[in-house]
């Protein structure tokens, strides 16, 4: 059973930050290195000295980001730069945004940020739908051991069909948010403080019986179950630890956005686009899509057409160069349940499983090591500059996905079916610092 708690969040003082939209971030791992000086530029307390502080020449042991981190970490909760909020709270969080390539639709998407127990993925209570890698835990592993605290929010999905948890939060929703900021993406973040224990106790009573997916922030989680587990060593012992910041969202809302994560393959020695066309044919049925400028141009273009396509079978579409584009439908004769019996049938079908087992893998070599090592393979959001990519000779091919649908992210994650990495691109991301979960708040959980 998921078990939620209110906590008395640490967030920034109001009354020294004019504007929180300078100093709240996107999740670390979205953070580049152009995005890390802007939000160094743009306020001395951003967030981005903590979670993706910039390395130095003359980093060690004793001055390194972590170090830099808990420094500067201690130095904000004592001058007042973060505070504590006296009584424990749940926080509705809403998110207003335009959707990427749908110049003005807007949507909503509502949740509520709160602590939750950490339970390891066996209980079945908490369900990953991503396989994670390990170098992102072993660098948050570092910064929670440094400054104990969470600054972001694990992002997780709830089923609600009746929408009870949202309707016991609207009223609050409806009044002045407690915080709010826009994002460098146009995305309008609010935030409400609900202390009403009667209130709160609907909420987690409704989540007794509830599994949760995980929809971003797999590498987070498991980097805090195993501090968790460190803590329960004697020398570190605290209960502080059994819990995690996370926002729960409704799989029903009508707010939610997946985007797709096209794949470039690149350095694959032996690449023969020939014989790789040659090969593909017994499992696709190719059909050529003249184009002609650079990808910017057509991209869209072709990802309406992918979708349209990808609504009845499975479809991905590949380009190999200047006009060597390809829509690729699974052939009517390729039996998916023989080929790859050794998947659940929730499994088969997704674009990115076939992508990943019948293209890199059966026909391209790239074995799921390879994967998670990242060698031959990148992600990229923007389908146009993964096409770039390709014409500029950074890749060799560039593989382009229509979204997985929640419903399969949902059920699969159930089903203990986790999907390759980068299955999913949640949109938009949850900001960082717009609540804290400090471990050693002395106001207490």
């Amino acid at each position: 059973m998921a078990e939620i708690v209110p906590f008395r969040a640490l967030h920034y003082n109001l009354q020294k930050i004019s504007d929180l939209g300078t100093v709240v971030t996107q999740p670390y791992d979205k953070i580049t290195l152009e995005m890390q000086d802007h939000y160094y530029d743009l306020h001395p307390y951003n967030l981005v000295r903590i979670v993706r502080g910039r390395s130095l020449s003359d980093d060690g042991p004793t001055n390194n980001v972590y170090t830099r981190a808990k420094r500067d970490f201690n130095t904000w909760t004592q001058n007042g730069v973060l505070v504590s909020e006296h009584v424990p709270a749940i926080y509705p969080y809403y998110q207003e945004y335009e959707v990427p390539g749908q110049p003005g639709v807007r949507m909503l998407r509502r949740g509520f940020i709160t602590l939750l127990r950490l339970e390891d993925y066996s209980a079945r209570v908490v369900h990953r739908h991503e396989m994670t890698l390990s170098g992102p835990k072993a660098d948050r592993m570092e910064l929670i051991k440094a400054t104990r605290a969470h600054f972001g929010q694990i992002f997780m999905l709830y089923s609600d069909p009746e929408g009870t948890v949202e309707n016991l939060l609207a009223t609050h929703a409806a009044r002045p948010p407690w915080e709010k900021a826009t994002d460098e993406y146009g995305t309008r973040h609010s935030v409400w403080r609900v202390d009403d224990s009667k209130i709160i106790s609907q909420v987690s009573q409704a989540f007794r019986e509830m599994p949760l997916v995980i929809a971003d922030g797999h590498h987070r989680y498991e980097t805090a179950l195993a501090y968790r587990n460190f803590s329960r060593e004697p020398e570190h012992s605290t209960g502080s630890s059994d819990y995690v910041m996370v926002t729960l969202v409704r799989m029903e809302t009508d707010g939610l956005t997946i985007l797709p994560t096209h794949r470039l393959v690149h350095n694959l020695p032996g690449y023969d686009p020939s014989q790789f066309t040659a090969s593909s044919r017994a499992i696709f049925d190719w059909e050529h899509v003249p184009v002609a400028g650079p990808p910017s141009e057509w991209s869209a273009q072709f990802l309406a057409k992918l979708s349209a396509a990808g609504r009845n079978a499975p479809a991905l579409g590949v380009y190999m160069g200047v006009g060597k584009l390809a829509l690729l439908r699974l052939r009517k004769d390729f039996n998916l349940d023989r080929q790859l019996a050794d998947l659940a049938p929730t499994l088969r079908r997704l674009d990115v499983i076939l992508l990943h087992r019948l293209v890199l893998e059966r026909l391209l070599g790239i074995d799921a090591q390879a994967v998670r090592e990242e060698k031959n393979l990148s992600y990229f959001r923007d389908a146009a500059l993964a096409c770039d990519a390709v014409d500029s000779g950074r890749g060799q091919a560039a593989f382009l996905l229509n979204p997985t649908p929640v419903q399969a992210v949902h059920a699969n994650a159930l089903a203990d079916c986790p999907m390759p990495q980068k299955s999913t691109d949640f949109y938009p991301k949850l900001l960082s610092g717009l609540t804290v979960y400090w471990m050693d708040n002395p106001e207490g959980i």
